[in-house]
């Protein structure tokens, strides 16, 4: 470990500002740029950050210049034309741009994409391989007259293909939406019927966890309940499950066929205003229909490259790997890697299947720099005994990435002790909301135990309390008070933005209310303690879940647990379900136990009234814990949007409280 006086750094910050050499660190590049060209002198990163939102204008226009974002604009070009309202700023109203202009800008034999799977199927493209099939696929759409504007979907696993076809249609200006293959019939409709997609790009089997899932029933009920689609392409099926071709209204084509029937040319690109929508993603969809979220061509790409080039510091040399499926927004930020001409490693499958080594076996196998995962996976790794430290050689891996949850403090030093001493471990959050991360990591900002290392730059992000003073080293909302390039250009079908407006600006006047419950800490860090929606009010003391499951996931026994608050005599108690290890049962001395933990950790407010064993825990279809849905189900109320829930049988276990168990229920 580093020598250092405090034992909350577990790593240094990977350069400094006085001695790395150009081209090293991209971040120390553009702050001497800054400071040459703006006449200012930054010495910090919180210097930096401080002027970037003093000078957001300014930053946002360096940015797009320094990180070599291609647009075209007038000389006169504004960055920001400001509204009423922050919800109404426009950002770079005057300039045109391509999203896959800028991603394919390399065309050379570098690889851009690796595909493996847990059936070690494996497959390579090479950046010219990729352009070339970008055009063919491109051609294609525009031969089935798709145009800017129309809406192409995914039910799509995390291959090559699935980037191939998001990039050919984000070249025309058509709008991709995707749901990972393991969504059910009813939440991929309660998506894409709103959005009406021309065409789909489809998997007719995948594979998870060693069992083989065909889809052709699955592709029929979406053909029928999806009148918009005008073709169906299916991809390449690797595990021969996929059967007959669907039988619908729809034209069912084949990739093969979209590739052999179109001459291979270059990619031509539509030149399209800043905001023109690039993706549309979907909220959780557990208290409704999931509202469709639009995010613009030019804010996805401009604050991509900001995280990538600047705080990630992605070099052209760098193999970035995510562990993500195509229905979750990392998929949509690790994509965007290809501006930075870096290799991306893509997986489909279980991460801990055919062993629990998997993941880290394939950074081995295929020289991943910059590993990204969720703290859940961390979390199921450690308790699995996974300690690549020992048994994997990892010589190039330089960064991990954790989202998801929040990363406890045992989960970063369970990386540095069991993963790897001498990396760069960046905590990151943000969301689908903004496509992108308020907080994240600084390779000019030491490890702290437990906190994420810094706001992002340009972005205004505070902690508010409850009367919506900004407040430091004390929990609130987190918020930003400033607009943001990144910022939804809205919600589809949603006129007036009263959708959009009620999501994010009801809780403060004028200000971005993210849903997160946070806290500042005292070297500027940050620390995520859950989603405000469920936090919990026991006595009237606001507790984030994560601070509970910090305390209760670190005994062995715990393979993870679920708290939720429940109304009871005029307060409200904390019920707390685990999940246990195999074989173990919930007794009298475990529950002591956690109790005890709980206590010790935290605080005795946070103890749990009420622990009960469970089988599963309920979760939405990007795999986060539904809080939500368990709360309202143990209260008898109606979970309004099952679909959305990946496992919605798990809910039985807790309907009046574990099966019948009138301790948790007023009977």
């Amino acid at each position: 470990m580093p020598t250092t006086t405090d034992p909350n750094i577990l790593q240094p910050a990977r350069f400094e500002l006085s001695t790395a050499a150009p081209g090293d660190c991209h971040l120390v590049d553009f702050m001497h740029w800054i400071n040459r060209t703006q006449r200012v002198q930054l010495d910090s990163y919180a210097a930096l950050h401080r002027w970037s939102v003093q000078n957001r204008e300014t930053f946002w226009q360096a940015c797009m210049t320094f990180t070599g974002i291609a647009a075209e604009a007038p000389a006169d070009a504004r960055a920001l034309k400001q509204g009423r309202q922050i919800w109404l700023d426009q950002w770079f109203p005057d300039h045109q741009l391509n999203y896959a202009a800028n991603l394919l800008r390399f065309r050379d034999e570098h690889t851009a994409l690796i595909f493996c799977d847990e059936h070690n199927n494996r497959q390579s493209l090479s950046y010219a391989g990729l352009a070339q099939q970008v055009a063919q696929v491109q051609q294609w759409l525009l031969a089935q007259g798709v145009q800017a504007g129309d809406r192409v979907a995914g039910f799509a696993a995390n291959r090559i293909e699935t980037v191939v076809a998001m990039l050919a249609s984000a070249s025309i200006g058509a709008i991709w939406s995707s749901c990972s293959p393991d969504f059910g019939v009813g939440g991929i409709l309660d998506r894409f019927t709103q959005i009406e997609p021309r065409v789909l790009f489809a998997v007719s089997s995948h594979c998870y966890a060693g069992r083989i899932n065909a889809h052709q029933a699955v592709l029929e009920k979406l053909m029928a309940g999806l009148p918009s689609l005008q073709a169906v392409v299916l991809l390449p099926d690797l595990y021969g499950a996929g059967g007959d071709d669907p039988a619908g209204h729809s034209t069912v084509v084949h990739w093969s066929n979209v590739l052999a029937d179109t001459p291979a040319a270059a990619p031509v690109f539509a030149d399209l205003p800043f905001a023109h929508p690039l993706f549309i993603m979907y909220s959780s969809g557990t208290t409704g229909v999931p509202k469709c979220i639009v995010h613009s061509a030019g804010g996805t790409l401009l604050q991509h490259r900001k995280e990538h080039h600047l705080h990630l510091n992605l070099q052209r040399d760098d193999v970035l790997f995510y562990f993500t499926t195509c229905g979750w927004m990392m998929w949509n930020w690790l994509v965007s890697g290809l501006a930075s001409g870096a290799t991306l490693v893509l997986y489909d499958g279980s991460p801990f299947h055919p062993q629990p080594s998997i993941l880290f076996d394939l950074a081995a196998d295929t020289g991943v720099s910059i590993f990204g995962t969720s703290a859940k996976y961390l979390s199921a790794a450690e308790k699995a005994g996974v300690k690549p430290r020992q048994t994997h050689a990892l010589p190039r891996l330089h960064t991990l990435l954790s989202t998801g949850s929040p990363l406890s403090v045992e989960g970063f030093d369970y990386v540095y002790r069991d993963v790897k001493q001498d990396l760069s471990l960046q905590s990151i959050s943000g969301g689908t909301d903004i496509i992108s991360c308020f907080v994240l990591g600084s390779p000019l900002l030491p490890v702290y135990r437990g906190e994420i290392q810094c706001a992002g730059l340009g972005m205004d992000v505070k902690v508010y309390n409850q009367a919506g003073k900004p407040v430091s080293q004390a929990k609130g909302e987190l918020v930003c008070q400033q607009s943001f390039p990144s910022m939804p250009t809205g919600f589809w079908h949603d006129p007036g933005h009263q959708k959009y407006q009620a999501a994010y600006f009801e809780r403060f006047d004028n200000t971005w209310t993210h849903g997160d419950y946070a806290e500042q800490t005292a070297q500027g860090g940050w620390i995520i303690y859950g989603r405000s929606d469920t936090v919990l009010n026991p006595g009237g003391v606001r507790i984030g879940t994560a601070e509970i499951y910090r305390q209760v996931e670190q005994l062995p026994q715990v393979l993870e647990s679920v708290a939720v608050g429940q109304e009871w005599e005029n307060d409200v108690r904390i019920v707390l379900f685990v999940r246990l290890q195999p074989g173990v049962e919930l007794d009298q001395q475990l529950t002591g136990d956690i109790k005890l933990a709980i206590r010790n950790g935290a605080s005795p407010r946070h103890v749990p009234a009420v622990i009960r064993q469970v089988t599963d825990i309920p979760r939405t279809l990007n795999g986060k814990i539904a809080e939500t849905a368990v709360r309202e189900t143990l209260h008898g109320r109606p979970v309004n949007n099952k679909d959305a829930l990946a496992n919605p049988e798990a809910l039985q276990e807790y309907k009046n409280g574990d099966g019948g168990n009138t301790l948790l229920t007023k009977a």
